[in-house]
């Protein structure tokens, strides 16, 4: 029951962290053209930068991700979680005081700065500590609930972008990403508690930690040695060669959020350049999408998932990423958009569904690491996107494009994310873990 409660004020905590994220997206794009590029509904700076500052925070994130993720096994998912929930504050802020040119910038920096530590690192964390509480056979359903509370959280924040001004979307979501990081330290309880005897003391307190899952070796001064295992390369490829399925799952999350991130940098500024779509109307596009979402994964996951396996929902929400991908690159009317987010009823399914295949193959003391090395992967993915991507977007958009096809570049990722299609296809039924790599773990939490 304790559990249950403590799931709870996880999803509130991710609805009003994602809110206050989700929400400022339709209006980044206006804020971004008209700070660079006034009265123009194209602009490959604005297209560069956006490349330049998502391959900056893949690099970033490629080194943060292992690490939280490992940090939070010793050390509590609440602890780490505090870091990004407080960071998103500040570019907020910025650009809730003013949208001039010269405050762009300074979010601009500031926001590439946090995202190192910030992008995907709350998705991580939030996976491992419903690992920590939800035995095997129940985690594709509560990860999908979980990412049905991000499309609620997407759904909501669009909506509420809907009928506000651009000055008070981001004041609104500043506020709420205060409330978050309050409501999160204050309600949320700690995945790995003194009842499993993993930890006694949180790392921000003023105490000694006491962890034995794993116990760590302390030295001569009964100091617990901090940088003592962290995160190395030796892991990441450990963890890689101890698995089949753990790999072939590395291959699909590496393919499908280069995929993935090549069609979000490029669809908005396609779409305002060729049906000079603005913020109304990308608030409209991305609330259909996240309806379609949410009620896919709050509602059909939990009763596909043990009826199909999330091997077979994997694959079957990667063929639908593809056809929402070519659907989006040869819209012929502003309509075309609008029914190509309906297909996120099914393409929804893949990130949860890969995510539980991941954390089946290793132990409960490795829910953290094996996140974290998939959102490593997944953040090389983000260096490589918008070096291919950024630069076949604002070639095609532009008068130089010599054919034409605007949504050539979301061709590319849709042929892109089949690759990704065709490996799941070769992933068997996830065994369960080895006995050997329960040992010297609490195994409460999968009873």
């Amino acid at each position: 029951m304790e559990k249950t409660f403590g799931l709870s004020h996880l999803f509130m905590t991710i609805f009003l962290h994602h809110f206050s994220t989700f929400m400022v997206i339709p209006a980044i794009t206006d804020v971004t053209m008209t700070a660079l590029c006034p009265g123009r509904d194209e602009c490959s700076l604005a297209i560069y930068l956006t490349g330049f500052q998502q391959a900056i925070t893949g690099v970033g994130t490629l080194v943060m991700m292992p690490l939280v993720g490992n940090l939070s096994d010793k050390y509590g998912r609440k602890a780490l979680l505090t870091v990004p929930f407080c960071l998103t504050i500040f570019p907020l802020a910025i650009l809730a005081y003013s949208r001039t040119t010269g405050f762009f910038y300074a979010y601009y920096i500031l926001r590439t700065l946090t995202a190192m530590v910030c992008e995907g690192s709350v998705h991580c964390l939030s996976l491992a500590y419903v690992a920590d509480n939800v035995p095997e056979g129940r985690r594709a359903s509560v990860f999908g609930i979980l990412a049905g509370i991000g499309s609620c959280a997407f759904v909501c924040g669009n909506i509420s972008t809907r009928f506000l001004t651009t000055s008070s979307t981001f004041q609104v979501a500043t506020s709420v990403a205060i409330v978050a990081a309050l409501y999160m330290r204050i309600l949320l309880p700690d995945s790995i508690r003194s009842d499993h005897e993993r930890l006694k003391t949180p790392i921000l307190s003023k105490g000694k930690a006491a962890i034995s899952c794993p116990v760590e070796e302390k030295d001569s001064t009964n100091k617990v040695q901090l940088f003592q295992g962290l995160p190395s390369i030796q892991d990441a490829v450990f963890l890689l060669k101890s698995s089949t399925i753990f790999s072939q799952a590395a291959v699909v999350a590496f393919f499908s959020n280069l995929a993935d991130l090549g069609l979000h940098a490029s669809t908005l500024y396609y779409l305002k350049a060729k049906f000079h779509f603005n913020k109304n109307q990308f608030a409209d596009l991305m609330v259909i999408s996240g309806i379609a979402g949410a009620i896919s994964q709050l509602l059909l996951m939990p009763i596909l998932a043990p009826v199909l396996g999330e091997e077979r929902l994997l694959s079957i929400g990667l063929l639908f990423n593809c056809a929402h991908m070519f659907l989006y690159s040869v819209a012929w009317s502003s309509w075309v958009p609008y029914a190509a987010a309906v297909f996120s009823v099914l393409f929804v399914f893949s990130q949860p569904c890969m995510r539980t295949i991941v954390s089946k193959q290793v132990g409960p003391c490795e829910q953290g690491k094996a996140q974290g090395c998939i959102s490593g992967i997944c953040s090389l993915a983000g260096i490589i996107s918008p070096l291919a991507f950024s630069p076949l977007t604002a070639l095609f958009l532009s008068e130089r494009a010599p054919f034409n096809f605007p949504g050539f570049s979301i061709m590319c990722t849709g042929f892109v994310s089949m690759i990704a299609f065709i490996q799941s296809i070769m992933i068997r039924a996830a065994p369960r873990i080895p006995l050997e790599r329960v040992s010297g773990c609490n195994t409460d939490a999968l009873a």
